[in-house]
């Protein structure tokens, strides 16, 4: 095996741990938030799904097979993704064990998933949750999963 394979090997394994950190932590947010700004905990995860069911998943506050299950599930993929990515670009880097470089890196993938979410991506495959809740609420959202892809990078690392 060369030395690419074992590195995407590596980001994979990590990612997996980064991405499921990331997924949790995020999701807690847009629960709260979505309580908080949108009257349902359930309703910016639901929102999610529209890449299945359209608009009217935009305005789904219920917990429903239907939306929440696809909105958490198509939510985890892209966290999954995302950490991936983070661990094969700065694997190095998060290999120092530094914890403030470690945020630091996790704060600009974040960053990066945040631009490429609203700049890069078509509007039917946004994430959708921006339709429930503040611009501040989504910082915080975008701020959990960079702290979810820190402390998934810092358990991968421990000795």
């Amino acid at each position: 095996m060369n030395a690419s394979n074992t590195a995407w090997n590596t980001a994979l394994k990590r990612g997996a741990v980064g991405g499921a950190t990331a997924s949790l932590l995020s999701t807690a947010a847009l629960a709260l938030l979505g309580r908080r700004e949108a009257g349902s905990a359930y309703a910016p995860t639901n929102a999610i799904s529209h890449w299945i069911w359209g608009d009217e998943a935009l305005h789904a506050d219920a917990p429903t097979l239907r939306h929440t299950v696809p909105g958490y599930l198509i939510h985890h993929g892209s966290a999954m993704f995302w950490s991936v990515l983070f661990e094969r670009l700065c694997g190095p880097l998060l290999d120092r064990r530094a914890p403030a470089v470690t945020l630091g890196a996790a704060t600009a993938a974040s960053a990066v998933a945040c631009f490429a979410d609203y700049q890069l991506t078509p509007e039917r495959f946004q994430p959708g949750y921006e339709t429930r809740l503040s611009r501040p609420a989504l910082a915080v959202v975008y701020g959990a999963f960079g702290a979810g892809l820190a402390l998934g990078a810092m358990l991968c690392r421990r000795s």
